[in-house]
């Protein structure tokens, strides 16, 4: 007896566990604000391979879920299997919106440092150039006569422009990083309270159902009870 207890146990523990790791299988690790966690891009081949698998993925997700939600229409809980459909797909969506974000981040931040690279390059070019001119060239002797300061040129130059807006695209792609995680998790916030209210609109339902059975049996009874004859009650003749 003891023995077919211990193998109860043990049964019952790898029931538990199966279903623990069936739970988390294909759910994507999440950070402290409950948005799933990105590997970092190294390079712009890495961030294009990144999009075009994650396209491949969303597509294959709504294939799934169009052939699913087929499927449910012919279940008899219909309502059940549609929900868990939906969720695996946003869950899914979830992840994917985190992984384009990331990527498309990476790719703005490469393009912004290639630029200001080419700039910088060609502003030393053209600082050693004007260097070996000055060199080439001797510079005639004159006398310097004090005269008023030069008016200050109108604007700004090309290369400050060109900063501030290499500056402002950075700014921008640091903001959209920033706000991708918690626009996620206000999409997962949304789509928890939509679950949330259909479930309730379901037990609503379900009470309005059980309190309409109830009254239409009533009703039976009564007209039952209503349309049972009188049973005449026989007198006795008189002496």
């Amino acid at each position: 007896m003891m023995a077919n207890t211990l193998y109860k146990l043990g049964a019952a523990l790898g029931l538990v566990l199966a279903l623990s790791a069936c739970a988390h299988q294909g759910t994507a690790a999440l950070d402290e604000v409950g948005a799933p966690q990105v590997p970092a891009t190294l390079s712009v081949e890495e961030a294009d391979a990144k999009l075009k698998r994650s396209a491949s993925e969303r597509e294959a997700a709504e294939n799934e879920f169009a052939a699913r939600e087929l499927e449910c229409y012919d279940k008899f809980f219909v309502n059940n299997c549609l929900d868990k459909a939906k969720e695996k797909r946003r869950l899914i969506l979830v992840r994917l919106r985190a992984v384009d974000a990331e990527a498309n981040y990476f790719k703005r931040a490469e393009s912004v440092r290639l630029r200001d690279i080419d700039l910088a390059r060609t502003q030393e070019s053209a600082r050693l150039d004007a260097e070996q001119r000055a060199a080439a060239v001797p510079k005639p002797v004159k006398v310097v006569t004090p005269e008023s300061a030069p008016p200050k040129p109108q604007g700004k130059s090309l290369a400050e422009r060109e900063a501030e807006q290499a500056a402002k695209v950075a700014k921008q792609a640091a903001d959209d990083a920033a706000e991708a995680p918690r626009r996620a998790a206000r999409e997962a916030a949304y789509a928890k309270k939509q679950a949330e209210a259909v479930e309730r609109q379901k037990r609503v339902a379900q009470r309005l159902a059980e309190r309409q059975a109830e009254a239409q049996a009533k009703a039976a009874k009564a007209a039952a009870a209503a349309s049972t004859p009188a049973v005449a009650v026989p007198v006795p003749p008189a002496k």
